[in-house]
């Protein structure tokens, strides 16, 4: 495993950007600039992550392709970055599918989970793949409560519909533990999802959930160790598929959080 995290600490260069990280305790990075910095800037962040032994996992593409204002703009911006992660070498360009039922971009609506919604992201991630034909990175969709892809199972067939080799997983399962089945069982769901997707996938997100008291029925993404998650199993789940597998402990208040955590994380690694 090689752990990241979700944060770009303070700096005022590429190499002390990537001294930081690795002293951190990280080995895996999200790649903290965009298209539109000058090719400069971005070799430089390119040489300091391989200077320091850091796996790019991740470039982000994160924007509403289903907005009904906007697809057509945020499409081309997915292509760009997609087309910036192909250049960097990263394991990843990731993404949410999106929504066209309302203003909040990552927002549970109804439309959600209408087929042609559905049809409409096997559309739209196919000409952005296509548009940019990558050959070392993947363009990915992170899983979503309520969003396509909620399930492994419709990860799966979401991978087969596609049908594009540089389509790859971006796992996050706490988002999609969306029932309480799912809570109360959560390593078996865990075990179910690197069954079902196994190789495929390529990166992976890291955090803690728990059940809130209340009715009815009140999930809350937490920091790790806070919860009930089984982390251990699911480090172990990473591992067999990919030794080195990324995995990013994210959306975390500030660097303190983070450093306790990334401490929590490997005292899990030392114990076991």
């Amino acid at each position: 495993m090689k752990l990241g995290i979700a944060m770009t600490l303070p700096h005022s260069t590429a190499e002390e950007w990537a001294e930081k990280h690795k002293n951190f305790g990280c080995e895996s990075v999200i790649f903290p600039c965009d298209f539109n910095d000058d090719d400069k800037k971005i070799n430089s962040y390119i040489k300091a992550a391989n200077d320091y032994g850091l796996t790019i996992a991740e470039v982000g593409a994160w924007c509403n392709t289903m907005s009904q204002d906007q697809s057509k703009e945020n499409i081309e911006y997915c292509k760009k970055q997609l087309e910036l992660a192909d250049y960097v070498d990263a394991l990843c360009c990731v993404n949410i599918a999106g929504t066209s039922g309302g203003d909040i971009w990552d927002g549970a609506y109804k439309e959600n989970f209408l087929y042609s919604t559905y049809e409409r992201t096997v559309e739209i991630t196919r000409e952005i793949i296509d548009s940019v034909n990558p050959t070392r990175t993947h363009y990915s969709l992170e899983p979503m409560p309520y969003m396509v892809p909620y399930s492994p199972q419709n990860y799966r067939q979401l991978i087969k519909d596609i049908n594009r080799d540089a389509f790859g997983v971006h796992l996050d399962i706490i988002n999609m533990i969306n029932t309480p089945k799912k809570y109360f069982f959560n390593t078996e769901f865990t075990n179910k999802c690197f069954d079902i997707l196994g190789c495929d996938i390529l990166s992976c997100h890291l955090k803690d959930i728990r059940l809130e008291r209340g009715l009815t029925l009140n999930l809350k993404e937490t920091v790790c160790g806070n919860g009930t998650f089984d982390i251990k199993n699911y480090i172990f789940q990473a591992e067999k598929i990919n030794s080195n597998m990324p995995m990013i402990i994210e959306h975390l208040s500030d660097e303190q959080s983070y450093k306790t955590t990334v401490q929590y994380i490997k005292s899990i690694l030392q114990e076991n």
